[in-house]
């Protein structure tokens, strides 16, 4: 690991802006709405009774949503509905937020453990665990119940964090790193689920904008936070400052959150697929190394990321084979029997590969290109995020009202596929306002896409495949970053190196050497030709990865156009047939 890496951890350490507080607000607004849905779904305990009486009761209405009980029972109050969906903000901000806060405090981390070889592995112990959990977490909510499991994954993380505060050395930092993932995995299946349980799709629509608001909320704010946190309490606290968070959100759901359990007969009657898990994790983990190391660590056609590529084909083959033939499988086929299902993991795949490309590379074009600061370059992406945020809340409105869907995913595509084709011609001659203008319509096209395809394949499925058809659709999102993040980045870097090396020859192809990524510090020392062949690289480079976006996201736009809008059922309602 070269010393790279730390400049590379330290750039966007600055790159949080004052969409902290608008996205917060945002949020906070929208957990107050008391949607009659969701006062129905969650309520305080009753008195005289307990819980498990009050999920019998509830059980016996509509699977997957809790009743306000019995006789006796207490009117749920709008104080209980905000609680409930506070909690589970919090827990979601938890999963996201941390890589983001952590990544800033590297330089530092490095300084007192040592280790820099190792330090890239701080933050893939993190991605794996997250990764390879993800569709387990969901099965065992399937399984034996959404809260117990939900809570489980949370205490894993927070005893994660707690043991990385006080890591002392760099492989102690990358275990615990690796269990704190292992509970991110759950905290976001979990989230979703749940309100997948509480909520009918029909009026799942209008808590969309407090996901976004909350995704919106750790890309802003995660590297600021992280800086403040590591400049005055320590880099430790970058993971201790999740433990009064996670405590909060655990006794909110302790208390206020009150689901249907599977009784024992069910549960013991049902095995866990051990096969099957086993399987999907080593794929899943081979894969996301070879978009992790390849062209960084490793050369793309080295003999390290062609075994692992080889290992992770072999392992996913091998868990088709054995999930159609498990009792009970991880990841139950059928669920793509629905066409919507499968289209919406295509189109939450595609998603994630461009919202993840676009958010690395802008912050690094405004930087070298536009002159930006670190901290002002987070601020230039408040029209992306943003637009994300608005478009997202209305189009929860708009489905909530309406009940039809189908609209938003074919604008979406078209508006990100118009998007990319706009940044990519962006140029060092380009003006903030101009490149403003189109990162808007970049996030209006995913404000369109980011919850829809959750909502859409949360319809597709019966209640009992919940889980999986969340964990399904979150891994499909957080494997499309991972091969965006890998594939782009290959791409440009590959066009700065050649660029440089026309414009600048030997000298430009030594900068580039290491890294086509350059801090600030490092591309104010080059002399003027050689700055400026720098500029005109970045430019050329952001072009092709915005072009190949683009074109990526065209499958978006095919996939959508067969989508078939079938009514949004009630909570608890079979899938219609024909999806």
């Amino acid at each position: 690991m070269s010393a790279d890496t730390e400049k590379e951890a330290t750039r966007g350490a600055d790159g949080a802006g004052g969409a902290v507080g608008a996205a917060a607000v945002t949020a906070a607004a929208t957990a107050t709405v008391g949607d009659e849905a969701v006062r129905d779904a969650v309520r305080d305990t009753v008195p005289g009774g307990t819980p498990d009486r009050a999920a019998e009761g509830a059980s016996a209405g509509a699977p997957g949503q809790v009743s306000g009980g019995g006789e006796g029972a207490k009117e749920p109050q709008p104080r209980s509905v905000r609680v409930v969906l506070f909690a589970l903000m919090i827990a979601m901000l938890l999963a996201m937020l941390d890589n983001m806060i952590v990544g800033t405090a590297m330089p530092t981390i490095v300084g007192d453990l040592g280790g820099l070889e190792h330090l890239s592995w701080v933050v893939t112990a993190y991605t794996l665990a997250t990764a390879a959990s993800t569709p387990i977490w969901g099965k065992l909510g399937d399984l034996y119940g959404r809260k117990s499991v939900f809570m489980t994954s949370i205490v894993i993380f927070l005893i994660g964090s707690a043991l990385s505060g006080m890591a002392q050395d760099m492989g102690q930092l990358i275990g615990f790193r690796a269990l704190q993932g292992l509970g991110a995995g759950g905290l976001m299946v979990g989230v979703m689920a749940i309100i997948g349980d509480l909520i009918p799709p029909r009026e799942r629509g209008k808590y969309q904008g407090m996901m976004a608001g909350v995704m919106a909320l750790a890309m802003i704010a995660g590297p600021l936070v992280g800086g403040t946190i590591t400049d005055h309490w320590g880099w430790r606290w970058s993971f201790y400052i999740n433990l009064p968070l996670g405590v909060v959100a655990l006794a909110a759901i302790s208390v206020v959150l009150h689901l249907p359990k599977p009784s024992r007969e069910a549960r013991s009657a049902r095995s866990i697929d051990y096969l099957g898990a086993a399987l999907l994790t080593v794929g899943i983990t081979a894969i996301v190394l070879v978009t992790t190391w390849g062209g960084t660590e490793y050369a793309w056609g080295s003999a390290v990321i062609m075994e692992l590529a080889a290992i992770g084909v072999a392992a996913l083959v091998g868990f088709l084979f054995v999930e159609t033939r498990a009792a009970e499988p991880v990841m139950p086929l059928h669920i793509f029997r629905s066409r919507n299902f499968t289209l919406m993991s295509l189109i939450g795949f595609i998603t994630g590969f461009v919202m993840f490309g676009a958010v690395l590379f802008l912050p690094l074009y405004q930087q070298s290109v536009q002159g930006a600061s670190a901290t002002n370059s987070g601020l230039l992406l408040l029209p992306m995020l943003g637009a994300m945020l608005a478009v997202s809340m209305v189009a929860g409105r708009v489905t909530t009202g309406s009940g039809r869907y189908k609209v938003f995913p074919l604008v979406g595509s078209v508006l990100m596929i118009a998007g990319l084709f706009l940044l990519a011609q962006m140029d060092t001659g380009t003006s903030r306002v101009t490149s403003g203008v189109f990162m808007a319509v970049l996030g209006a096209g995913m404000g369109c896409l980011m919850q829809i395809t959750m909502l859409v394949a949360q319809n597709s499925v019966e209640m009992k495949d919940m889980g999986v058809a969340s964990s399904t659709t979150t891994l499909s999102r957080t494997l499309g970053s991972s091969f965006g993040v890998a594939i782009m980045g290959a791409l440009f870097n590959s066009r700065v190196q050649d660029v440089m090396a026309e414009r600048a020859g030997a000298l430009g192809s030594k900068v580039t050497e290491q890294s086509a990524q350059l801090d600030a510090a490092s591309l104010a020392k080059l002399p003027v030709p050689a700055r400026e062949a720098y500029q005109f690289a970045v430019s050329s480079g952001t072009h092709s990865a915005f072009l190949l976006g683009s074109v990526v996201a065209v499958l978006a736009l095919v996939a959508a156009v067969f989508v078939k809008e079938v009514p949004l059922r009630g909570a608890g309602g079979p899938p219609v047939a024909g999806e």
